[in-house]
């Protein structure tokens, strides 16, 4: 556990302590009216711990990231909570989650974002290899109609559908090319047209 999250703990805990306490000692009351309170103070103190600890979670879904287009094309996006840098194209219409992966030749899609996008996966023949993080995985080779990023538009983009099981879509080389330059300054990406 880092520092911060501790302090934070440290703080969390000495503040239902005091509120536990002066429940307690404002006891001229009677004893199942301090009760009731000392359990509404923790039920509520309980709710709050468990808020932050799903917060990460939380703000995926309330707040996902969304990449900023400035008026000269450049596109900006914040990095993610997972410490990776993701972008939502659109794929003939269907906006898709890529996760940016400047390491990686091709553009690959999962075989959910593939069914999402009307190609069904069991149909495909995987005559392609990769190698990836998780070992050998086969591919096969699909053409992506009208793929958006801001101002760049791609009418046609090679791209594989991996058979392995991926959490996502990886937005590799093949597309992130098509820009003049890929800067990552702090916790920014920030793609050049």
């Amino acid at each position: 556990m880092d520092a911060d999250i501790t302090a934070r703990l440290i703080y969390l805990v000495l503040l239902g302590a005091a509120v536990a306490g002066s429940l307690l000692l404002s006891g001229r009351a009677r004893a199942g009216t301090v009760a009731r309170n000392v359990a509404t103070w923790g039920l509520i103190f309980v709710g709050l711990l468990a808020g932050y600890a799903l917060w990460s979670d939380v703000r995926s879904v309330v707040q996902p990231s969304r990449a900023l287009v400035a008026s000269d094309g450049t596109i900006s996006a914040r990095r993610g909570d997972d410490g990776h840098f993701h972008l939502t194209l659109r794929v003939g219409g269907t906006p898709v989650r890529f996760l940016v992966d400047t390491g990686a030749s091709d553009v690959v899609l999962s075989e959910d974002d593939a069914r999402r996008l009307g190609i069904d996966p069991s149909g495909l023949r995987y005559l392609g290899r990769a190698v990836t993080a998780n070992g050998m995985v086969r591919t096969a080779r699909v053409t992506l109609r009208d793929v958006r990023l801001g101002p760049v538009t791609v009418d046609r983009l090679g791209a594989s559908v991996s058979e392995g099981a991926m959490p996502g879509s990886l937005l590799g080389m093949a597309f992130l090319d098509r820009f003049a330059r890929i800067e990552i300054a702090g916790d920014r990406l920030i793609l050049h047209p």
